[in-house]
C-alpha cells in the first residue's frame, strides 16, 4: 500500500462514495429529542435548537467521515489505501451472508478491511503481492459487479 495517486477523471474506470443510507439519517433524527430533554431543565429556550444543531453536526460528520472507493489509473483505491491492480487476484463477490462469514472469527487479522455496516455486499480481492503483508482486501460496495468489472479492466490495461 503507496500513497494514492491523484485521481485523474480520464482514466478513472470506477468511483464510489460509501455514504449511509438515508435510514441512518432518520434513525439520527432521536438526536433532537434526546438532547431536548436533556437540556430542558437547564433551560428551556436552547433545547431544541441545541439537538437540531447536534443532529446536523452529526449528520456532517458521517458525510464528512464516509470514504471513497475508485478505481483509476491501473490502481484500486479504497479510502487511504491503494494498491495497483495487476497486485489482485481473485475476486469474490460477496452478499449479506457471505459478508458476514468473510469477517467473521476465520478472517485472518493482516486483512484489509474497508467495511461499513450499513452497506451489504463486497468484494473479497486477493492480494498476490508478496510485499504486502494483507493476504485479502474486504471492500464493502453497493455496486459489487460493477467494481469487479472495473478492477479486471484496469488489471488488462
Amino acid at each position: 500500500m503507496t500513497g494514492a495517486p491523484s485521481p485523474d477523471v480520464s482514466t478513472r474506470t470506477y468511483r464510489e462514495r460509501l455514504i449511509p443510507g438515508i435510514g441512518l439519517f432518520i434513525a439520527l433524527l432521536l438526536l433532537i429529542p434526546a438532547v431536548a430533554l436533556v437540556l430542558t431543565p437547564l433551560n428551556a429556550t436552547i433545547a431544541l435548537p441545541t439537538g437540531i444543531i447536534v443532529y446536523l453536526i452529526a449528520a456532517v460528520t458521517l458525510l464528512l467521515l464516509s470514504p471513497t472507493v475508485m478505481v483509476v489509473g491501473g490502481r484500486l483505491i479504497a479510502d487511504r489505501a491503494t494498491i495497483p491492480a495487476d497486485q489482485l487476484g481473485e475476486i469474490e463477490l460477496l452478499g449479506a451472508e457471505g459478508l458476514r462469514a468473510a469477517i467473521g472469527p476465520g478472517i485472518d487479522a493482516r486483512s484489509y478491511l474497508l467495511v461499513r455496516g450499513w452497506i451489504h455486499s463486497a468484494l473479497r480481492i486477493e492480494n498476490i503481492d508478496p510485499a504486502d503483508p494483507a493476504p485479502v482486501w474486504i471492500i464493502t460496495t453497493r455496486h459489487p459487479q460493477r467494481l469487479a468489472e472495473a478492477i479486471e479492466a484496469a488489471r488488462g490495461a
